[in-house]
């Protein structure tokens, strides 16, 4: 297929790619922060106008909600190009609220949407095992399979626009709280007299076995917090759980205290780091350190 892609980072750079490998032609916008890898893989239009132009399917992965509007519908914007026909996939993680009403528009213009956000960080994406949540219209996400069957491994169709946002809402609720006990668990450990390293080593042959403990309590461990997905990206994902919770009226007390967790490290210059130094919160509360 002729892809647009639009949102070259630390995510969509592996994803594009793995495109490309699949043997689909890549389109993207002129960018100052292009690779010479993307440059090489894609041809470079003047602006995401230009991209829908050329293709078929226009795919974007960037921050936050008011960036995919802009994306989608700001001067120069996809919008203005758009095909009767053409395939728009937002796989960026943003408001489920604020999707329903981009699909809305984008079937105006005869035109299908997916939502289709994905978890995995950048050992997924380099390595096409994402998971991929998605919402809008079985026939759209049929003709969409073959795309993301190259960037993931867990597809699964949720329901209709809005759905694929609000199950990334729920993962990420799911992996700040993991973290957030896995954090409290190595510091406990440690400051115990225990080695961190080993009790991770034993917890992973048992029932608190999971993918924060194997990938993240290593990060904590070793002090790598290089970041594969950014704390201020997880500060945003919790906000879209609390804003949507107190929509619709529901309690969320531990996204709530994950959020602050995440909240002190950034008050002290760690926002751009991966989410898994959460611990250092827990880390100045204990006037311990694991590493």
């Amino acid at each position: 297929m002729k892809i647009g892609f639009i949102g070259l980072g630390i995510m969509g750079r592996p994803m594009a790619l793995n495109l490309k490998k699949a043997g689909h032609e890549l389109f993207v916008p002129e960018r100052a922060s292009l690779t010479e890898e993307i440059r090489g893989a894609a041809t470079v239009l003047p602006s995401p106008a230009e991209v829908a132009k050329a293709a078929e399917v226009v795919i974007l992965i960037v921050p936050d909600t008011p960036d995919v509007e802009a994306v989608l519908f700001g001067e120069g914007a996809v919008a203005e190009a758009l095909k009767p026909g053409t395939l728009v996939i937002d796989m960026s993680s943003i408001s489920p609220t604020a999707t329903k009403d981009f699909a809305a528009r984008v079937n105006a213009r005869g035109c299908d949407y997916l939502d289709a956000p994905v978890s995995g960080g950048e050992v997924g994406a380099r390595n096409a095992a994402l998971t991929i949540m998605v919402g809008g219209p079985q026939a759209a996400f049929d003709r969409a399979l073959p795309l993301f069957e190259a960037m993931g491994k867990n597809i699964t169709l949720v329901g209709g626009n809005g759905a694929g946002q609000t199950t990334k809402v729920a993962n990420q609720i799911i992996v700040a709280l993991n973290i957030a006990a896995v954090s409290e668990a190595l510091v406990f450990a440690s400051k115990a007299g225990a080695d961190p390293a080993k009790v991770r080593q034993a917890l992973m042959g048992g029932f608190a076995s999971s993918r924060i403990l194997e990938v993240h309590a290593e990060r904590m461990i070793k002090r790598t917090f290089e970041p594969g997905f950014r704390i201020a990206l997880h500060q945003k994902d919790l906000n879209l759980a609390l804003q949507s919770a107190r929509e619709l009226g529901v309690a969320l007390p531990h996204t709530a205290s994950a959020q602050q967790l995440f909240s002190a490290v950034s008050a002290a210059g760690g926002g751009q780091q991966d989410h898994s130094a959460l611990v250092q919160a827990l880390e100045r509360l204990a006037s311990h350190e694991i590493g």
